[in-house]
């Protein structure tokens, strides 16, 4: 997508050297998601060069994201919009579920293994935008942030792939009371049950994203991106089965050593 269309999509996209930036860009109504954002989400994840070791994701302003732009639950502004909550309703459950399904791409290359990605999240992380810091591997917290799976207050379920990562971070029982009740989760809060990788002051958040991509760029990008893998694995797979995978993978980068190692001694 060129500038201009991301622009439209509320989104901004910037690769510097080995790390690029997502920046959801509508600050005038707290970055509020559409699906417009959505797919363009999706076309970033296809466009990422193979040297960007890692992503940021980030919201103008002073929130994260407020979650879905309530335009898309509105009768009166969305009805003649077929991928709205309001368009989607007259279509077929086949049409439906392609529809949630072009929508859960925006969110599902976060967790690709040949990055690591960084939410960066401060204000409000409502619901998609809850669901978009959960897509991501690491999330540095402002100690303003307010977390909150609003869904079930609207009737409705998350569906943009926030669900299982919630429970591997939280566990099931914190989990569905995160999601039964729509609570706010704050700062504080999000460390202790492992919401937030760090909080931090929201002026000391760049600072403290520095130190985080600083930390993750200084192995080899082989070597965590392999790790990266094995971990998103684990839960699939029996301890045989992980055994295996590991010594697959170390084999690998042994490989990679040792053509290093000769390459160099020449």
């Amino acid at each position: 997508m060129t500038p201009d269309e991301l622009a439209a999509a509320g989104l901004r996209y910037d690769v510097s050297g080995d790390v690029a930036t997502v920046t959801l860009s509508r600050p005038e109504v707290r970055n509020a998601q559409t699906p417009t954002m959505w797919r363009g989400l999706a076309v970033i994840g296809d466009e990422v060069p193979d040297e960007v070791r890692v992503i940021v994701v980030r919201g103008e302003g002073q929130s994260f994201s407020a979650g879905l732009d309530r335009a898309m639950l509105d009768p009166a502004t969305s009805a003649d919009d077929p991928e709205s909550v309001v368009g989607l309703l007259g279509r077929s459950d086949e049409e439906i579920s392609e529809a949630v399904d072009r929508f859960q791409r925006g969110f599902t290359w976060l967790r690709d293994p040949r990055f690591v990605s960084v939410a960066v999240v401060q204000g409000h992380a409502i619901g998609a935008g809850f669901q978009l810091a959960l897509s991501c591997d690491l999330r540095v917290v402002g100690d303003d942030a307010q977390f909150c799976m609003k869904e079930a207050a609207l009737g409705l379920v998350p569906d943009l792939t926030g669900t299982k990562p919630l429970v591997e971070s939280v566990g099931y029982a914190r989990a569905l009371e995160l999601c039964a009740t729509a609570r706010v989760v704050g700062a504080a809060e999000a460390l202790e049950i492992g919401l937030a990788t760090v909080v931090c002051p929201v002026a000391d958040l760049d600072g403290a994203l520095a130190d985080l991509v600083g930390a993750l760029t200084a192995p080899m990008a082989g070597a965590v991106r392999e790790t990266k893998a094995l971990l998103l694995a684990t839960s699939g797979r029996s301890l045989d089965e992980q055994r295996r995978f590991e010594r697959q993978a170390q084999i690998r980068r042994f490989r990679e050593l040792a053509g290093l190692m000769a390459a160099g001694g020449s």
